[in-house]
């Protein structure tokens, strides 16, 4: 995996380059009203009408960069750039609602629309709406702490999701690159992802992850500094998970449940203090996305069912491309291989 770029100077431990998202086109008036007669006034207040229903509609189909569609009832809860499960007590047809399958439709054409826009290779397939109950989450095998005594409960550390449908997860790590094209890009083919973020890089421009979360993105723990852990005491574990669980819950009102340790590197130590401080589970990865390539942990380079894709927040100056071209990389691996992208917290 790549490693994570250190600051030359650790008192502005933030991103070089902090991109601010360009205000959202407003739409355009030109002051001139139809005519109030006759064939030509009823033909545009029809017009008007048809517009607003259409506009109804879209609204409970997906987000759009103004209007995410955050906080919608359904399977997908929280974020509004998957397609929604049914909200509660909907019926198919019902008067005002729309089913699963036509909110599944209208939003597969409005991904088709965005994937030509960006440049995708194809549309990214539909993921199935979110498990009922969420499945049984236990550590790799290979990946458990030896010395984790009986009734400890840490948090367990896993690269993929133990679920059957076609489904993989997209996250990001730490918060360097801060591209405004990425957040309009994934909002507009509303595929959902989760950023694991590290205080050094971000607190430069945390406006930055506030509009990301304002589109569904979970906001996730990837320590303060990004050291390697197991080179700390515990105490000074705790101070980069627990500090930095702190720093998240004030700025973005919710303490992150995920926690992801820098480069994949953890201990005894690094799981009890993740504990301590509210962490359920320690999602590592299966495989890592970059603009130009894929690099695989599974011995047969390939996706499975509930595998965790990681990518970071990189641009041109780390990487051979930038986000929006790793992002049409990855899709075209991931829809290739007849996968969706699922949130991955409508799983864990």
């Amino acid at each position: 995996m790549q490693l994570v770029r250190q600051k030359e100077q650790k008192e502005t431990a933030g991103a070089r380059f902090a991109a601010t998202e360009p205000r959202s086109a407003r739409p355009r008036r030109d002051g001139r009203s139809p005519s109030p007669r006759g064939g030509r006034y009823a033909a545009a207040l029809a017009a008007l009408l048809v517009a607003a229903v259409a506009s109804g509609c879209a609204s409970g189909a997906g987000g759009s960069e103004g209007a995410p569609g955050h906080g919608r009832p359904g399977g997908h809860g929280e974020h509004g750039l998957a397609a929604p499960g049914a909200p509660d007590g909907q019926r198919e047809g019902g008067a005002g609602t729309l089913s699963y399958a036509e909110q599944t439709r209208r939003t597969q054409a409005a991904r088709a629309v965005a994937a030509k826009k960006w440049g995708l290779a194809s549309t990214p397939l539909a993921a199935p709406p979110a498990p009922a109950v969420k499945p049984g989450i236990t550590n790799r095998k290979g990946f458990e702490i030896a010395d984790e005594e009986e009734g400890e409960n840490l948090p367990p550390v896993f690269t993929t999701v133990p679920v059957k449908d076609r489904v993989v997860f997209l996250t990001m790590d730490d918060g360097s690159e801060k591209d405004p094209d990425l957040l309009r890009m994934m909002t507009e083919l509303k595929i959902p992802y989760t950023a694991f973020l590290s205080d050094y890089v971000i607190n430069d421009d945390y406006g930055y992850f506030k509009r990301m979360q304002d589109r569904g993105v979970t906001i996730q723990n990837h320590t303060l500094n990004h050291p390697y852990l197991p080179g700390l005491s515990y105490e000074e574990q705790r101070t980069e998970i627990c500090d930095q669980q702190d720093k998240l819950g004030k700025r973005y009102g919710k303490r992150p449940a995920l926690f992801r340790p820098p480069y994949g590197n953890y201990n005894h130590d690094t799981l009890r203090a993740a504990k301590s401080c509210g962490v359920r589970a320690v999602p590592l990865w299966s495989a890592e996305a970059y603009p130009d390539h894929m690099e695989w942990r599974e011995w047969d380079r390939d996706l499975h069912p509930g595998d965790i894709v990681l990518t970071h927040f990189r641009g041109r100056e780390d990487w051979k491309g930038t986000m929006p071209d790793m992002i049409r990389h990855a899709m075209k691996v991931i829809t290739d291989k007849g996968y969706a992208v699922a949130r991955l917290e409508d799983y864990v």
